[in-house]
């Protein structure tokens, strides 16, 4: 009776394993069958990061922080009350751009010192606050505003766009006052589904160019971009105290894990101890 010998399996290394693909082939009125295709050999390179490691995906940045917004931030335009909303809006609010530029007249509530945010990301609607630094001149700010809506109204072109085929349930609303853009644009442009000029909302290659070189001319030594805004309000409130369920709703987050990256201000390390040098008289 001969022994059988048990075959050693040579195990082919990752890089030059040849490439297989199975494919289900059904016959007619009969059951699937696999069939293998044996692609041709494709060596991988030795300096690719996947030949000697395991792929992993990046490791995910925390977001960047401001010092406190100061008056010295300002942005480029040319209107100095728009200069301060851009800026406030952002930071006192923890507006994305896009949120902070499809502003309505309606979304403003000066009573209750609250803005509405309409279809932000992921289709979600909140309500956050409106700092006080900036309602007056807001109002100053909307007030120009209504007297360029006027005069468009005067050459007819005063309709403004609205979402959701709410043209068609409201004709005359596009007119409406409380409809218009709070930041409106300095031009008129045709809109590609009807062709009527209409005044849109300002470009945000605009806001983020001016926050750019506000940064700079402020003096500060760190890249600043319009969502930094945003980082900063959000770990400013966790720094002053707020619980992070209070943070995750005014900044329209779906799941508090999100909003979780701004705690690492909470660790502050050695930032938290005095050093035992400063107590002494030299």
């Amino acid at each position: 009776m001969s022994r059988r010998v048990p075959q050693t399996r040579s195990r082919v290394p990752r890089a030059t394993r040849p490439a297989v693909s199975v494919l289900l082939y059904r016959s007619p009125g009969g059951p699937a069958s696999p069939t293998i295709i044996h692609q041709p050999e494709t060596p991988m390179p030795s300096n690719h990061p996947s030949a000697d490691h395991p792929s992993r995906r990046p490791e995910r940045q925390g977001p960047r922080l401001l010092d406190r917004v100061r008056g010295e931030l300002r942005v480029r335009h040319k209107s100095p009350k728009t200069e301060k909303a851009y800026t406030a809006l952002l930071y006192g609010a923890g507006l994305r751009v896009s949120e902070c530029l499809r502003l309505r007249v309606k979304d403003i509530d000066f009573s209750f010192h609250q803005i509405a945010i309409r279809d932000g990301k992921g289709g979600k609607d909140r309500v956050t606050m409106l700092p006080a630094l900036v309602e007056d001149s807001l109002r100053e700010h909307l007030e120009q505003v209504r007297q360029v809506h006027r005069r468009d109204l005067a050459d007819g072109v005063g309709s403004v766009y609205l979402p959701h085929a709410l043209a068609r349930k409201y004709p005359n609303a596009g007119t409406e006052w409380v409809w218009q853009y709070v930041f409106p644009s300095t031009s008129l442009a045709a809109d590609r589904e009807t062709g009527e000029m209409r005044r849109f909302h300002t470009s945000p290659r605009t806001i983020q160019r001016a926050v750019k070189f506000a940064a700079r001319k402020a003096g500060i030594a760190k890249r600043a971009t319009c969502h930094t805004l945003r980082h900063s309000f959000a770990t400013h409130l966790l720094i002053g105290g707020y619980d992070i369920r209070t943070v995750q709703e005014l900044l329209g987050h779906r799941s508090v894990r999100t909003t979780m990256i701004y705690t690492h201000v909470l660790n502050r390390g050695g930032q938290g101890v005095q050093s035992p040098a400063d107590a002494l008289d030299l």
